[in-house]
């Protein structure tokens, strides 16, 4: 049951890739990603070039002036791979910033009759954005050290169950509450996740595996938040104290 309605809320949201809103977030998310990574890059290299003197006196060698050089291109080069690995969560966690313009645009097409969405004030929906960022980068970078050990000990196989898990984990939380909370509230979005959190963490593990591939990752955010949308009306109307008059699902 609950497989069947987390697949038919992602093929409902695929039937909706099209929409000029889904194209719009789409392209906030991916730009405004880059430029934060950008940002953090170039901060991340003025930082190690203001901490490194211009010339270091060496023990034989003697006097280097390259040593500032080599630290600032290593730099970028450790954002260039750590990259790899955050620039899709990073983008997921912009995203719900703008989550509000996928789920409505997923209600006007699907759930017309529904009354207008609880406003949620932009400053909440800065505030949630950057605390999910930060726990999103935060788990991910982490999560590199355990890749690492996978890798030492032979089993890298369980590389991707790693990251899976842990993404599907976090970005269906939180996709999940902010499409529910646009109608229940905080409070009650928070109850109804811990009453079907299996559900949740299947949907949010199958979204996540399309994120080890590229280009195809970058949809993902979208999809997903559009799915959870799905994924929020179709329990409520599953539920046994729904009132399914309000819904006229397409």
């Amino acid at each position: 049951m609950a497989v069947r309605m987390i697949f038919a809320s992602f093929f409902a949201a695929l039937g909706q890739i099209g929409d000029p809103r889904f194209r719009r977030v789409l392209l906030l998310g991916i730009a405004l990603t880059i430029v934060l990574l950008v940002a953090f890059t170039t901060g991340l290299v003025w930082l190690v070039d203001a901490l490194t003197a211009d010339s270091v006196d060496a023990p034989i060698v003697g006097e280097i002036t390259w040593l500032d050089d080599i630290l600032s291109w290593g730099s970028v080069l450790l954002m260039l791979v750590l990259s790899v690995f955050l620039m899709v969560p990073v983008a997921s966690a912009i995203t719900s910033m703008f989550l509000d313009e996928v789920a409505q645009a997923v209600e006007d097409e699907h759930y017309p009759d529904l009354p207008p969405a609880l406003n949620v004030p932009f400053g909440d929906a800065v505030r949630d954005t950057v605390n999910f960022m930060g726990v999103l980068i935060g788990a991910n970078l982490l999560a590199i050290i355990i890749y690492v050990i996978l890798t030492l000990m032979l089993m890298p196989f369980l590389t991707p169950v790693v990251f899976w898990a842990l993404n599907g984990f976090l970005l269906g939380r939180e996709y999940f509450t902010l499409a529910a909370m646009r109608r229940i509230g905080r409070e009650r979005a928070r109850d109804m996740r811990s009453q079907h959190s299996g559900t949740i963490f299947i949907a949010g593990f199958l979204m996540a595996i399309p994120l080890s591939v590229p280009l195809v990752n970058l949809l993902i955010p979208i999809l997903g938040a559009a799915t959870f949308t799905h994924l929020f009306h179709r329990l409520q109307m599953a539920g046994p104290s729904a009132r399914t008059s309000q819904y006229r699902a397409r």
